[in-house]
């Protein structure tokens, strides 16, 4: 009798819980998100003669240094083409330039489906299908979870030593070159607590743009970003040190975080031409897309030539415009895909793998080769038990090509610093001449780990 008395109990338990889960949920009208090809850029009000109409002067500067003129690419998404779309009854989110389309949200698809009939639209393709419900339920303070304990070590670089010395950067620093005037865009899912973490007062932030959600602060949710950006920016002597503790930053969140869509493809596409646009010298990305929720739309390996995916595009236009573009391999090794993700193919870019502690590669870290041929990943740094800071503000450890990737930007940020008029390929080439696998490139290691130190040397020669 006891027992099914708590049999009885124990089910009304579940089901108060379940009740309690349930009612933390509201319904909420469903809604798709279109990318929309436009046919071209008539009837704008930009030229390419008045290029401070549309991107910073900081931006103009850095093509100026390079030899790089202003083009059509550059000029951004014809207004009235976004008036017209609003006029039909579609909410525009955020545009593409350099690839001519525009996100737009409708909860209509029969006028979806009648869209590509409009005199200005190629085509247009399905990228979010929302929710039937979100949650709506109490939210914790994230300043709760605070405790900003830095433990004192005896080490300048504290917890982030050996991941700075696996790659020789402190020899940069000792020199001179810890990432001073220059500027990273971090584009991420968001930068949780980044805010009020004590360890990251010092980091030098000059903006936030949330393409994922515009209604929401980038330090309210996820903490991917904050961690990447600790590997970088944080600057506590004798606790935690990162690669490039003097550089500036924008944080730039792309990633939707509770759904797999193409849409987050496009909102990497305006995230990066955000940062050109404000006049960044790096960006830095530890994010990759190969499958989707919508199955339909997954890539498939024919796909890695660096052409295909609409973000590995823009990563290369990107570096047509002066960026030094960083991005993830991918953590997909030891599962069905083993392929590096997207924008992680593109050309003209580093894409960075993890290695363990020993110097050996993950068994996740993700592989290449492209499919027309190339080798990916570039470089590797380590990506397995990699020191950073977490969400409470105190040091922690992660695994994942996601923490190796701006751990070499910030090293390469310093070169930036260096070599100001060298051009980001010089650069990149540099830091593949300079891994310990350089003689013998493959698909699994890359270029190997670089000296960092050894790439200084080499550009300086140049």
């Amino acid at each position: 009798m006891r027992i099914i008395m708590l049999v009885f109990l124990l089910a009304g338990f579940i089901a108060a819980q379940a009740e309690d889960v349930a009612s933390a949920y509201v319904k909420v009208r469903k809604t798709y998100r279109y990318r929309v090809y436009l046919k071209d850029k008539k009837n704008n009000p930009y030229s390419v003669k008045h290029p401070e109409a549309f991107l910073s002067q900081k931006a103009l500067d850095r093509r100026s240094r390079y030899g790089i003129k202003v083009d059509e690419k550059d000029l951004p998404v014809t207004p009235l083409y976004l008036e017209m779309l609003r006029n039909k009854g579609f909410k525009v989110l955020h545009t593409s330039k350099w690839n001519n389309t525009v996100v737009v949200e409708t909860a209509d698809t029969l006028k979806a489906n009648r869209l590509p009939e409009a005199s200005f639209v190629n085509k247009v393709c399905r990228v979010w299908i929302g929710p039937d419900s979100v949650y709506a339920g109490k939210v914790t303070d994230r300043h709760e979870l605070l405790e900003n304990r830095m433990d004192t070590l005896r080490d300048y670089y504290g917890k982030a030593r050996h991941q700075i010395d696996m790659l020789n950067g402190v020899r940069l620093h000792d020199a001179g070159f810890r990432g001073e005037g220059v500027t990273i865009a971090v584009v991420d899912g968001g930068f949780y607590n980044a805010d009020c973490i004590a360890a990251l007062k010092n980091c030098k932030i000059l903006g936030t743009k949330n393409f994922a959600h515009p209604d929401k602060d980038v330090y309210e949710e996820q903490d991917h970003g904050m961690m990447v950006l600790s590997c970088i920016g944080t600057n506590v002597p004798y606790s935690y040190v990162g690669t490039a503790p003097e550089a500036s930053f924008y944080l730039i969140v792309s990633e939707e975080g509770e759904a797999e869509y193409m849409v987050e493809e496009d909102n990497w596409c305006a995230a990066i031409e955000y940062a050109d646009s404000v006049g960044a010298d790096i960006v830095t990305s530890s994010l990759g897309y190969y499958a989707f929720d919508d199955e339909s739309t997954s890539h498939k390996y024919h796909e890695l030539d660096g052409r295909t995916a609409i973000n590995s595009r823009s990563a290369s236009l990107a570096a047509s415009r002066g960026l030094l573009v960083l991005n993830s391999a991918g953590n997909a090794g030891a599962g069905p895909w083993k392929k590096i993700g997207f924008p992680a193919d593109a050309s003209d870019i580093l894409t960075v793998g993890a290695v363990k502690t020993d110097s050996v590669n993950t068994v996740f870290s993700s592989v290449g080769n492209t499919a027309d041929g190339r080798i990916k990943p570039d470089v590797m740094a380590l990506g397995q038990a990699s020191q950073l800071l977490v969400a409470n503000g105190t040091v922690g450890k992660a695994n994942g090509t996601s923490f190796s990737t701006p751990i070499l930007c910030g090293a390469v940020a310093c070169l930036v610093q260096a070599f100001p008029n060298r051009k980001p390929q010089e650069i990149i080439e540099a830091v593949r001449r300079a891994g310990d696998n350089s003689m013998h490139p493959d698909n699994i290691y890359g270029y190997g780990i670089p000296d960092m130190w050894k790439a200084y040397e080499i550009l300086k020669k140049k």
